[in-house]
């Protein structure tokens, strides 16, 4: 029989903080805590069966045991959540086709920041054994703050008086990483103790964990992406016409290529330390008061090393191959050089960077929790959370790259027909640190910070046992604050002699033997044998060769801002002795934006219990309104002139000053919300709901302001601007599930949503001339040398024409070397003949379509009576009319994330022994709108599979004694990202397994 006293007693048991106690249950229930994973399922299922709405669960197995080492990792097996990893382990989720930034995570009902600087949330900075539950609310309810589109996901901790007593464990565990051969194991540990004295009214529960781990990466990677234009283009990004264009070069649509592919190779170190405490008093049975405190650490370190050829869209082209069109692609690209002497071999170049970041969250809360009267309970929730990221070395700042070129590639190529992309030079065996010099480098420093500020009040009164009201009022107050710094010197033709770097410790190793993957050898191509695959590299200590480059740079030439540390003694420096091989915090010099976001709110929900036919049911009706002021901040420097200083690019320096502006902007919004339950039978229930939900822009994308990119080309000159009028996504949302609970433990449940979405936020695109600079690739002087040489000449050819004919222009200022030979040289933007530079600007604007996503969602949870044996499977089916054009050259509204997903777990529980099989699938997604400039392209993950496992035994001869292992994708599959067709591989990750063998001791 459908009874309200026991579903609010259920969510009460389930969520504690989040339901408010019942004075009307009539009768006392025992609370018989099973563990293991049949418990963790049937109290997840419980959860399911008594919401007001759609809700799924995740609940710990035992105190301190969460189902997965990672809570991402857990959540993807619930149906319609799909998950993003990052190095290896899970990261952020999608639910029903919407992102990370389109779903709200609260930590026991409250919004916590971050430090990505963004909205979204990452799940790997939480040890899964500090939480106790997840719950997914799938649909809206009137309390629950606004901002998920896709779902809210409520973390629960423990709380010492929903446990009365001793209740303590510890766990420590050995994790061994396959994603490197240079990691070692390392430890991870964790522990909670909770107790309660003086007859159960004053509780403590202490919990914490601390976790190393070494992992590392092996990566392909297209940088800068595809470059598309369309079939006419025969200039920089393109390939002559007819047969010099290749074989099938295209002849109508689009075609992409290739602009700077990679080998990458990196090694992390982290270390992550996360502790709560929480302290509970309960003087009277009808008030409890809560305080806790929690933090999470992290602090990671990375080292890059990566070897890559240019493409320069020059040189013989004829041995090109192409397929697919209207829309295609280069099975084989290639440019082969003509080689007159030394000074014609192209560049073949060593990256390599290293750099770290430390991370923090904290956050202290306040809960009160009272029973005014049989009818009236009221709740009061407070608490003030702080999150922030910076580098852990200033010097290095947040990420760096230091490129060394050895100038002795005759061609270049990449094939694409392999399962792994073949990278190809000529003169291979020539690359080497005896041939490389010092080229561009650049030390990015970001500095991330966010406060939050939340106070809730919410109520329920009952009007009389069919009927109560929810009511409440909430303040929240956001602030984000993003920094910003590059130190770069635009040296990327090269400086210095060759051999600089030949001193240095440096260790050769292979690079094919590290993928997988086969790549493509340039079969069937005329001069197949002379295309040497890429597969050397070579590995040193960073600050060695910091050290070196410092003495290599024969002069200081950075884009207008200095490193915070001295250079060198010898050293090229700045007018102060500021070096240019290290990082800067001089924000405001760089960019320095700051975003507010209050958000003020009031609910009204009212709660309906009843009968139709002597089948029971529950209505839900509610209101939620919202009004959001905005004010965001920004400085940025400007800049005076524009130098071209390499063949390929020109750089904007100068700094003139730093310049600030603000902007406000406010918006409100009527929530409505209605669920409908009824319990056809005791086993089977069907809900129905309806709803409007909202997902606030980015910060990112409301931070205003103006910032360029300091690096220009032929192809144009781009920069990026925020938006803080943005308004939210708005969603109208439809729910219908069905629900069959057929026995203890399992039940089967199908499910349809859609959710019509307005407001989209596209990338727009507008011009200005700011700063009024001159273009020196566009003017007399450059309209000169191309009349004089003719329109096929290239970059260098109209420099050496510019230096020979106008060298006694003050704005042309050439180069000779000891003989006298012209070297290179700068050419400064001239106002009196050059035009001014039209930067592109990317800018958030919402757009003014509507757009549907809608899909089914299938569940089996089912246990095989008691022989311990049970099984999950679902599948998760999500549709959109919002699709990525990939035939267009415009960027094009479309949902980042969408995909089918899919589940099958299998497991044991019994006699002692778990274990557990998990597979997890999910379909091909759009991942990226990239927009860079002139460039626009989509950016997909393939369809990717994996496999875990987990094994515990409790040891009978030691009460609470369990030893257990656990692997994470243990048949090493690899993340594979293409562009407009899935031959356009813009990147392939692998990251391999990883295993864990631990102890658990619970008392």
């Amino acid at each position: 029989m459908f009874n309200k006293t026991i579903i609010t007693t259920s969510i009460l048991a389930a969520l504690s903080s989040m339901a408010a106690n019942n004075s009307y249950a009539d009768e006392e229930v025992e609370v018989i805590t099973v563990t293991g994973i049949r418990g963790g399922l049937e109290r997840a299922m419980d959860i399911k069966r008594e919401s007001e709405g759609v809700v799924d669960a995740i609940s710990a197995e035992d105190i301190g045991k969460f189902p997965d080492t990672n809570l991402a990792e857990s959540l993807q097996r619930i149906t319609g959540v799909s998950i993003d990893r990052a190095s290896g382990e899970g990261s952020r989720v999608t639910v029903r086709g919407f992102g990370a930034a389109n779903n709200l995570i609260t930590l026991n009902g409250r919004q916590l920041p971050n430090t990505t600087g963004d909205r979204t949330f990452d799940f790997a900075n939480v040890a899964a054994e500090s939480v106790n539950g997840v719950q997914v609310y799938k649909t809206s309810n009137a309390s629950v703050t606004s901002g998920g589109i896709g779902a809210t996901i409520n973390l629960t901790t423990f709380k010492p008086l929903d446990n009365p007593g001793l209740k303590a464990t510890i766990s420590g565990k050995a994790i061994e990483d396959k994603s490197s051969d240079k990691a070692s194991t390392t430890p991870e540990l964790s522990g909670l103790y909770s107790q309660t004295f003086a007859d159960d009214k004053f509780g403590i529960a202490i919990s914490g964990s601390y976790q190393e781990r070494e992992s590392g990466m092996q990566q392909f990677l297209q940088d800068q992406g595809y470059r598309a234009s369309d079939y006419t283009n025969t200039g920089w990004g393109g390939v002559p016409a007819g047969a010099e264009g290749g074989t099938n070069r295209p002849t109508s649509g689009i075609y992409s290529n290739a602009q700077q592919p990679r080998y990458i190779f990196e090694e992390r170190q982290r270390e992550r330390i996360n502790g709560q405490v929480t302290l509970q008093y309960r003087p009277v049975e009808n008030f409890t008061a809560t305080v806790d405190y929690t933090t999470f650490r992290n602090n990671i370190e990375e080292q890059h090393t990566d070897a890559s050829v240019w493409f320069n869209y020059a040189g013989d082209r004829s041995e090109s191959v192409w397929s697919g069109e209207p829309n295609a692609w280069p099975e084989i690209y290639s440019e082969i050089y003509n080689i007159n002497s030394p000074a014609d071999l192209q560049d073949t170049s060593l990256t390599v960077g290293a750099w770290g970041r430390e991370e923090t969250t904290d956050s202290i809360g306040i809960n009160l929790d009272w029973d005014v009267t049989d009818d009236l309970s009221l709740t009061l929730d407070y608490h003030n959370s702080s999150a922030a990221m910076e580098a852990s070395d200033p010097r290095h700042g947040t990420r760096n790259n230091v490129q060394l070129p050895s100038y002795t590639r005759s061609r270049t190529g990449l094939d694409l027909t392999g399962s792994l992309p073949g990278i190809a030079t000529g003169n291979i065996e020539n690359f080497n640190p005896s041939t490389m010099r010092l080229s561009g480098s650049w030390f990015a420093n970001d500095k991330y910070s966010s406060d939050i500020e939340q106070t809730q009040l919410s109520g329920k009164y009952h009007l009389n046992e069919d009927l109560n009201i929810d009511f409440g009022v909430a303040y929240n107050k956001v602030n984000n604050h993003y920094r910003h710094t590059q130190v770069q010197r635009p040296d990327w033709g090269g400086v210095g002699e060759v051999g600089d770097f030949a001193g240095i410790d440096w260790t050769e190793d292979t690079i094919l033997d590290k993928f997988s993957g086969t790549p493509g050898n340039f079969e069937g191509t005329p001069t197949q044998e002379d295309y040497d695959l890429f597969n050397k590299i070579f590995y040193a200590d960073f600050d060695q060769i910091v050290n070196a480059a410092e003495l290599a740079d024969p002069e200081a030439n950075v884009d207008g801002l200095y490193g915070d540390c001295q250079a060198a003694p010898g050293a090229a420096s700045g007018p102060n002795g500021e070096g240019q091989f290290c990082a800067s915090t001089q924000w405001d010099a760089g960019t320095n934006r700051f975003t507010e976001e209050k958000t003020t709110a009031a609910y009204l929900q009212a709660n309906y219990f009843g009968e139709i036919s002597d089948m029971p049911f529950s209505v839900h009706v509610g209101l939620r309104y919202e009004q959001t002021d905005v004010f965001s901040q920004a400085s940025a420097p400007g800049y005076s002139r524009v130098e071209w200083t390499e063949a390929t690019s020109t750089s904007v320096t100068g700094i003139t000053g730093i310049e600030s502006l603000s902007q406000s902007a406010d918006y409100d919004q009527f929530l409505p919300n209605l669920n409908f339950n009824l319990s056809v039978t005791d086993e089977v229930m069907v809900r129905a709901a309806a709803s409007k939900t909202i997902s606030r822009a980015s910060y990112n994308d409301l931070l205003g302001g103006t910032s360029i990119n300091t690096g220009g080309s032929l192809s144009g000159y781009s920069g990026s601007s925020g938006n803080p009028g943005l308004e939210p996504l708005e969603s109208i949302n439809y729910d219908f599930t069905g629900e069959w609970y057929y026995d203890e433990g399992s039940y089967a449940s199908v499910g349809y949503f859609r959710k019509d979405v307005s407001n989209w936020i596209r990338t727009g695109t507008t011009t200005s001339n700011i700063f009024n600079l001159s273009n020196p690739l566009s003017g007399q002087k450059f309209d000169s040398a191309v009349a004089a040489l003719g329109a096929g000449a290239t970059n260098e050819e109209i420099r050496e024409y510019i230096f020979e004919n106008y060298e006694n222009d003050p704005n042309v200022q050439p180069n000779y070397d000891a003989d006298g030979n012209l070297d290179g040289g700068t050419i400064i933007g001239d106002p009196a003949t050059d035009d001014e530079v039209t930067f592109n600007l990317n800018v958030p604007v919402n757009g003014d379509e509507e757009h549907t996503i809608d899909g089914f969602e299938f569940n089996v949870q089912h246990l095989f009576g008691e022989t311990g044996f049970g099984g999950i499977v679902n599948y998760t089916m999500v549709n959109s009319d919002l699709e990525y054009d990939n035939n267009s050259l415009e960027d094009t509204e479309a949902l980042v994330g969408l995909s089918d997903t899919a589940n099958l777990v299998l497991f044991y529980d019994n006699y002692g022994l778990q274990a557990r099989v998990a597979y997890n699938w999910r379909d091909a997604f759009l991942n990226e709108r990239r927009v860079n400039g002139d460039l626009t392209a989509p950016i997909y993950t393939d369809e990717y599979y994996q496999i875990d496992f987990n094994v515990s035994y409790d040891i009978p001869a030691v009460e609470g004694l369990t030893v257990f292992l656990e692997g994470i994708n243990v048949t090493e599959e690899y993340v594979k990202e293409y562009g407009r067709v899935d031959q356009l591989v813009y990147k392939i990750t692998q990251t391999g397994a990883r295993y864990g063998l631990g102890v658990r001791y619970t008392f």
